[in-house]
């Protein structure tokens, strides 16, 4: 019978991917960014989980390939994400035929 899911099996590896992952939410770098939206997304356990699966694939492009890890940090990563929703929420304005028409901002008054 096939089955879903992972297998219980004891991997070293995965454990210490695992814990470096559920560590990364007081980070305050590009990962622990994208970790705190996977939490608020999937949950926590299954956001260590693809954090890491991030990590892994990170080590494994580093070993393989000798690839440099570059952390363009937590400003760099929420500046993209805002951008990625932008995109999105007008794509689904298009969809609905409405327009975004953006805020103009209140000039604070001067004393």
């Amino acid at each position: 019978m096939l089955t879903r899911g992972t297998r219980d099996v004891v991997n070293r590896a995965a454990d210490a991917l695992r814990l470096s992952a559920q560590h990364l939410l007081h980070s305050k770098r590009a990962l622990g960014a994208h970790d705190r939206r996977l939490r608020a997304c999937l949950g926590a356990p299954n956001a260590i989980t693809a954090m890491a699966h991030t990590l892994a694939r990170l080590v494994y492009r580093m070993l393989t390939c000798g690839q440099q890890y570059v952390d363009n940090g937590m400003e760099h990563d929420e500046a993209r994400f805002r951008q990625h929703r932008l995109q999105w929420l007008q794509r689904q304005a298009r969809a609905l035929n409405l327009q975004l028409v953006p805020n103009q901002p209140v000039p604070s008054p001067v004393s």
